[in-house]
């Protein structure tokens, strides 16, 4: 065989014994079923499109691009495969079979992900997101989502291997430290039970994952006890601002996020407990409480729930509120900071003196007599036997209940919802889902309700859910649309330009209307006097 001109590219083909595939190929996952299908077509067609190779000896040729065509060939016992030689350095010929191949549309997103980081890392010619995804095509938030995806944990890597998660679930686990994807992968799947055996759990959808992620992990930076641009804080772990865990440091991976959170709970504690720390040190005579119910943890040195009055810092929204203990001030109101608790690290007044008259009354003696007391003790057991009992059910149905609500569980919630709107507001559902006007002599509204939820699909009682929820939280006194404008928020529906269209419709038919008025007649005396004219 000749040697190969340098300067040159040459086409040949080679027989399969002296190509080896490439080390630093970025496909590593092969689907089987499409590489028999492929050689299904070699063995009638051939190789169409040549492999690109680069010479290693004078009878050694390394692949650069095309290992799916060899595999393939090999399986269809050819002989020879079209090839085109070019002599490529080791940079040159990582830069090339990562831009061909990440091009290709049946790359699995894993092997696209390490093949731009692949052009990255390379020392020579220099990459950053921007040229990767100038030289691919993609836009720089795909190429730095994708790179996310190296540094999934091994069990989330052999789930989206194995297709058991999609992509879309991938990169939201990515974007997670890695004690946190292991605690968000199983929220995935719903599990289904069928007698006594469990079966293979569903996948659910990519919504619900990200939903479980902002309720569960992420963490509100805004609502942080601490000071988030304190470098000195956790020295390690520096000012919040600069932290790249932080939701609103690269827009490009977090722009689903609507605030800015951090995604890493262990560093979040520890600046909490920092935080506390500091306070106390700061304080000495500061007092500390816990937040949490259940009574008072042994060799807990905080006040329990029972031992203090939290002095409230909002007004009363309510006449009836002003006379409550949280909303007056006494002469023992003293500052104390939160150390056990999910509220671990916020400073609160409080009065924590047993004989304070505001905030701790001494009981009045209403009757003496025995009997009274007995009957007293009889009511508050039969109270608390009814709330144990209530909360035990509760707790029964709640457990019951699946990770994805099905159509008679939506139905469910939706009947009992409808159940207690008024009529004004029932008729706003008809309304809205053009079930027409109810007959006052043979139908109500809650009739004609009833019989549409009975017939509706399983997205319907969805919407109808989230829509009834507005309505429900809307009738309550003092609301003042702000139900309506969460809800706007949480969907990320634009109200401005809604009701902007609508003013412009409503002036519209204005417009029609004024339109349509016959021309005002003249008097009778200015009619004459034209005529006069």
């Amino acid at each position: 065989m000749s040697s190969i001109d340098t300067a040159a590219t040459e086409y040949r083909d080679l027989p399969l014994g002296v190509l080896t595939e490439s080390t630093t190929n970025p496909r590593r996952i092969f689907d089987e079923t499409g590489l028999k299908e492929l050689a299904t077509s070699i063995r009638s067609h051939g190789v169409l499109e040549p492999l690109l190779v680069r010479p290693r000896t004078e009878r050694s040729f390394e692949i650069v691009a095309g290992a799916r065509r060899f595999r393939a060939a090999k399986l269809a016992e050819a002989d020879t495969v079209p090839v085109r030689i070019k002599n490529f350095t080791d940079a040159e010929a990582l830069e090339s079979q990562l831009i061909e191949n990440l091009q290709r549309q049946d790359v699995h997103p894993l092997d696209e992900a390490q093949g731009f980081r692949a052009l990255l890392n390379l020392e020579e010619p220099k990459y950053n997101v921007e040229q990767i995804a100038a030289k691919t095509g993609k836009s720089p938030a795909y190429i730095a989502q994708r790179l996310k995806l190296t540094e999934l944990v091994p069990a989330v890597v052999e789930a989206f291997a194995k297709d058991e998660i999609g992509v879309g679930h991938a990169l939201l686990l990515a974007k997670l430290q890695p004690q946190q994807q292991q605690e968000a992968l199983p929220n995935c799947y719903q599990e289904q039970f069928g007698g006594t055996r469990k079966s293979k759990p569903i996948l659910l959808p990519v919504r619900h994952l990200q939903e479980w992620i902002e309720h569960n992990i992420l963490l509100i930076l805004k609502e942080a006890p601490f000071d988030t641009k304190d470098a000195e804080l956790v020295p390690a772990a520096g000012s919040c601002l600069d932290c790249p865990k932080r939701t609103g440091h690269n827009k490009l991976l977090f722009a689903d996020v609507r605030q800015d959170a951090c995604t890493d709970p262990t560093c979040y504690s520890a600046k909490v407990s920092a935080h506390v720390q500091k306070t106390i040190a700061t304080k000495p005579k500061i007092v500390q409480i816990s937040t949490r119910f259940g009574g008072e943890q042994e060799g807990s040195t905080s006040l329990p729930r029972n031992k203090y009055v939290e002095i409230r810092q909002d007004k009363p929204e309510k006449k009836e509120q002003r006379d409550w203990p949280a909303y007056k001030t006494c002469k023992f109101t003293t500052e104390a900071i939160v150390t056990e608790g999910a509220e671990k690290g916020e400073v609160r007044k409080i009065c924590a003196n047993p004989d304070c008259p505001v905030h701790h009354p001494k009981k009045q003696r209403t009757q003496a007599d025995a009997g009274f007391k007995a009957e007293q003790d009889k009511r508050r057991r039969e109270e608390a036997l009814a709330q144990a009992t209530g909360l035990r059910v509760l707790g029964a149905i709640v457990e019951a209940v699946p990770v994805r609500l099905m159509k008679r569980d939506l139905l469910f919630v939706v009947e009992r919802l409808s159940a207690v709107l008024d009529e004004r507001r029932l008729a706003i559902i008809l309304i809205q889902h053009n079930l027409g006007k109810p007959n006052k002599v043979t139908d109500a509204p809650a009739k004609l309700l009833s019989a549409f939820l009975r017939k509706a699909d399983e997205s319907t009682l969805g919407r109808l859910l989230v829509e009834l929820a507005v309505l429900q939280v809307a009738a309550s006194p003092n609301e003042s649309g702000k139900a309506l404008r969460d809800a706007a928020e949480f969907y990320k529906v634009d109200i401005g330009a809604i009701t902007t269209k609508v003013k412009q419709e409503f002036a519209a038919k204005d417009k029609a209307k004024a339109a349509k008025k016959p021309a005002l007649k003249p008097s009778s005396k200015a009619a004459k006097e034209s005529v006069a004219a």
